[in-house]
């Protein structure tokens, strides 16, 4: 598995308003894409992490975000 990409984005807790650094990583392994999702929790049990399959379309896209559109696939 190799490491593509790695940026922070920032964000906002819904519950505390506390602001923190989401972290997103994207690797490939072979011809499949995957995206680590960390909502930068400062503890880890109350934290998330997510790990999305993407199509090569959708690495694409994500690789190519710009700042606004940044964490798009939180939702």
């Amino acid at each position: 598995m190799q490491l593509i990409c790695t940026r922070s984005v920032p964000v906002v807790d819904s519950e505390s308003l506390e602001c923190r650094q989401a972290k997103e990583a994207l690797f490939r392994d072979g011809d499949r894409y995957v995206l680590y999702l960390s909502d930068g929790a400062t503890h880890p049990s109350c934290g998330e992490e997510r790990l999305i399959s993407l199509s090569s379309r959708e690495a694409l896209l994500w690789l190519n975000e710009n700042q606004a559109e940044a964490g798009s696939f939180w939702q």
